[in-house]
Parts: C-alpha cells; sequence; structure tokens
C-alpha cells in the first residue's frame, strides 16, 4: 500500500465571524481555498465568553453540509424549518443545507470554557436543490473503539468495525476524533483517492518525517496507509476524508454553487425570503 505523507502542512488563521466572533480557519483560507469536497474548517475555542457569547445569529446556507462537533460547552441551535437543540460537549451535528436553510448558532459556556469544530462539506450539483435533512446526536450515542494507547470516536463513517451513528450517503464522509498516549502510533487505512486531512488540536504528532505541532492542518497526499506518531505529550487530533465532488465551485459566502448565476438566484431567493423551499428531516438522540 501506498504510505500518506504530507502534502501540505497549514497553521490555523483568525477570523472573525458572526456577532465578532473569533474562530481559526485552516481550510477556506487564502493558503487553502478548499480540499474537495471540504469548503472550510474553523476550530472555535476560548475560556473568556466575552469572546464568543455574542454567537451567530439568524444567517443562511445553501448548496452544501454543515457539520458541528463539540469539545467543550454547548451550543444552542435554532432554524427556519423549526428544529430546535442544544449540542453539548462530545455531541455532534449534521446539517444538510442543500436547498436553504437559515438558522442561529449560540455558543454557551460550561464553567467559562466553550470549544469545538466546524466544517462545510461540499455537494454535487444534483443534490443543491433537494431538501433539507438534520441529525444531531449527543456524546453518549456516539461510538468509540480504545485500544492500548489510544481512544477513537467515529462521529461519521466506519472505524474497528463499528459505524458511525450519523447517515450521509452523498458524501462518504469519514471523521474521527484520536486520542494517543505519548509516543503511541496510529495505524489506518484510507480509500487511495479520498482528500484527506489532519488537525492536531491538543498536543503534537508526527506524520512521517513531518511534525505537526498543535493547532495545524496537514493535507494528506494520495495514498492508503496512514501512520500517525503522537509526540511526548501525547496528541489529540482529528482525520477527515472524503470523496472529492470534482465539479466547480461557486462560493458566495453561505451559498456555495456551480454556477455564478446558481449563486445570485440564492442572494434573491434570501432577499426575497423564498430561500427556505421545505422543513427538514430530522433525526436526533438529545
Amino acid at each position: 500500500m501506498t504510505a500518506r505523507s504530507v502534502k501540505q502542512l497549514i497553521r490555523a488563521h483568525a477570523v472573525t465571524e458572526g456577532a465578532g466572533v473569533t474562530v481559526h480557519r485552516t481550510i477556506g483560507t487564502p493558503a487553502l481555498r478548499n480540499l474537495d469536497p471540504f469548503l472550510m474548517l474553523d476550530h472555535f475555542g476560548s475560556d473568556d465568553p466575552d469572546e464568543y457569547i455574542a454567537g451567530f445569529p439568524d444567517h443562511p446556507h445553501r448548496g452544501f453540509i454543515t457539520f458541528t462537533y463539540m469539545l467543550d460547552g454547548h451550543m444552542l441551535h435554532q432554524d427556519s424549518m423549526g428544529n430546535r437543540g442544544d449540542l453539548r460537549a462530545g455531541g455532534a451535528q449534521w446539517m444538510k443545507a442543500a436547498s436553504g436553510v437559515i438558522h442561529s448558532e449560540m455558543p454557551q459556556q460550561t464553567n467559562g470554557l466553550m470549544r469545538g469544530f466546524q466544517l462545510w462539506i461540499n455537494l454535487p450539483a444534483s443534490e443543491k436543490m433537494s431538501d433539507p435533512a438534520y441529525q444531531e446526536f449527543s456524546a453518549e450515542a456516539i461510538p468509540e473503539a480504545n485500544t492500548e494507547g489510544e481512544r477513537v470516536r467515529i462521529l461519521l463513517g466506519e472505524y474497528a468495525g463499528q459505524r458511525g451513528v450519523i447517515e450521509d450517503p452523498i458524501t462518504e464522509v469519514q471523521y474521527l476524533d484520536v486520542a494517543l498516549e505519548s509516543q503511541h502510533t496510529f495505524s489506518h487505512t484510507l480509500r487511495n483517492d479520498d482528500s484527506a486531512f489532519v488537525y492536531v488540536f491538543e498536543g503534537s504528532a508526527t506524520l512521517g518525517a513531518t511534525p505537526l505541532p498543535q493547532h495545524s492542518l496537514a493535507v494528506l497526499s494520495p495514498g492508503e496507509a496512514l501512520a500517525l506518531t503522537a509526540g511526548p505529550d501525547g496528541a489529540r487530533f482529528i482525520l477527515v476524508s472524503g470523496k472529492p465532488v470534482r465539479e466547480p465551485i461557486v462560493q458566495y459566502g453561505p451559498f456555495v454553487m456551480t454556477t455564478r448565476e446558481e449563486v445570485e438566484q440564492a442572494m434573491r431567493d434570501y432577499r426575497d425570503n423564498s430561500l427556505v423551499r421545505k422543513k427538514a428531516a430530522m433525526r436526533s438522540s438529545i
């Protein structure tokens, strides 16, 4: 099998979003506009509520999926389709915006701390105007694989014979939260042509000869075999892979389509209050 290596290493870039919340972005920056099918990765977190409590008031989406994973604190969600949720630490939310969703995300702290990730996943042209869907699951619903030296939470896809509770047959994304003890090596097999990245958010790690410092994203080369070794203080990272869409990406803020005309139509629909076309089906364990 061909070994995966580090193709590009990107340090997180601070960006202000919502009502003034600072997030640390890697995908969706000048250094990496996208990693098909991934459009954006934000790592949000602070122990100062003044930095995030204003949150992300009502805003629209069309043409893609948002996937939110909370590490600490919790996030209140409310949308134009009537879905309401309180995503708590360890829980995950998958929202297929598709033809259109307007929602708010309001961070809440636990002992001052709020931390998590949001990933934007592109949809193929055939799915961009399909009906929206919504899934939200608590920490207790997320399967884990625990072996000596490592713990793997399976949020999307399959690992070690266990499958994540979130169903996503369109994008075929795998999303793992991996925690390693000091100097332990994590080995995994990926599909050769899938786009894949690792984001280290605790400790440090090494992939081949390349060090992966904390708060860095490593874009992986094509291949099947992945071997990543934790540093002296251990490591915790997300490993994400997915099948590329291989279609044009035309993005204007929260609208991601395949042509400029489709984006302009989305803007008109939002202006005319016709962006939301259908209530989303919902699956939840909250």
